[in-house]
């Protein structure tokens, strides 16, 4: 079983590479290295998802658990005069949880780094940007990067109309606090960790097991749905964060949270039921909830007809969508819960 510190330094790796949706190239080369060294079977498919199989027993049946790669963050609108270069969200990012400070241009050729700025707070109601010292919630309309280059040096480095922007690499160096983890892109770098331990640990399990990194979630499921409409499936899993707030009833800590629903539908009752039993075959404590403002792979492919069985799996998570915190304890025991499952340790399931 992976300890706090093997887990931890496994998502700071994982965290500092660079994935916004769509442009996900520099994930892919570090996961499918990592892949291949535990020794299985690994490849890109046509929709960029990363996809390791573990063969089973019975080759004629098959899950899959995955764990998106893509990160939120944002897209070049404008490449303006002067250097500055104007974004809008991509996945569900907001400019005032990044704050002021170094950002990423991903360019075609090279990576421009630039500061996200707000404007200077001196001033008086004749600057534009007074009102969000005030009473007007920042956006991304509001807001720019400035990278000092010419459109000359900006066109070279083949920053453009599409180009992602994510937080500069040298801020998402995740922090340990005791048993916690905080971090950029916890969201779903750490359930990506999750897949890789199961890479490591799932040995000859009843049925194949498809453990897939899947691409562009943030913005439709897009290489989740790909994969599901191609691969039958018994079982879909998808592994989350899980928002903690007070809307919903779930504890920070050591305990994964499973999923009854949320905003694209309900998950399965039967897959829910044997991942209940599996938590109870290994000792290990489920939260139960619903959340609203949130899908994952398993819900929009369920409701896409992709799939027939879903369910998700999480670990609770303060700050989604922005400085995220996580129990490293929590992300272990997601780890044993699905080990369980995929071996097959108890009578119940699968059927």
């Amino acid at each position: 079983m992976w300890d706090f510190d093997r887990l931890f330094n496994t998502i700071e790796e994982l965290v500092l590479n660079h994935s916004p949706s769509g442009a996900e190239c520099e994930i892919n080369q570090a996961l499918i290295q990592r892949f291949q060294q535990l020794g299985v079977e690994v490849w890109r498919d046509n929709a960029d998802n990363i996809i390791a199989k573990i063969v089973g027993k019975d080759s004629q049946r098959a899950i899959a658990i995955t764990a998106h790669k893509d990160e939120i963050g944002a897209i070049v609108k404008t490449v303006g005069v002067a250097g500055k270069v104007e974004v809008r969200k991509l996945g569900g990012s907001f400019p005032w949880v990044y704050g002021e400070g170094v950002v990423d241009l991903l360019g075609d050729h090279q990576t421009i780094p630039g500061i996200l700025s707000f404007g200077s707070r001196h001033i008086s109601h004749e600057s534009p940007q007074k009102v969000q010292q005030e009473n007007k919630a920042l956006k991304w309309e509001n807001v720019w990067i400035e990278t000092k280059c010419t459109l000359e040096e900006l066109e070279a480095a083949g920053v453009r109309p599409g180009t992602r922007m994510v937080v500069g690499k040298h801020r998402k160096k995740p922090i340990r606090i005791k048993d916690y983890i905080g971090s950029y892109t916890l969201d779903n770098k750490a359930s990506i960790a999750i897949l890789l331990a199961l890479a490591e640990t799932v040995k000859n399990p009843p049925f194949d097991v498809y453990l897939v990194a899947s691409a562009k979630e943030e913005v439709g499921a897009i290489g989740a749905l790909y994969f599901t409409q191609r691969q039958p499936l018994e079982a879909l899993i998808a592994l989350e964060i899980c928002p903690l707030a007070p809307e919903y009833p779930v504890e920070d800590g050591e305990a994964p949270v499973l999923l009854s629903q949320d905003a694209y539908g309900i998950y399965d009752e039967g897959l829910n039921g044997e991942l209940r039993q599996a938590a109870k075959a290994v000792d290990i404590p489920l939260q139960l909830t619903l959340l609203s403002g949130f899908g994952s792979d398993a819900s929009i492919a369920m409701k896409m007809g992709h799939v027939a069985r879903g369910a998700c799996l999480g670990f609770p998570t303060q700050n989604t969508h922005g400085y995220e915190i996580a129990h490293l304890g929590a992300i272990v025991n997601c780890v044993q819960i699905l080990e369980a499952y995929c071996q097959g340790s108890f009578s119940e399931f699968p059927h």
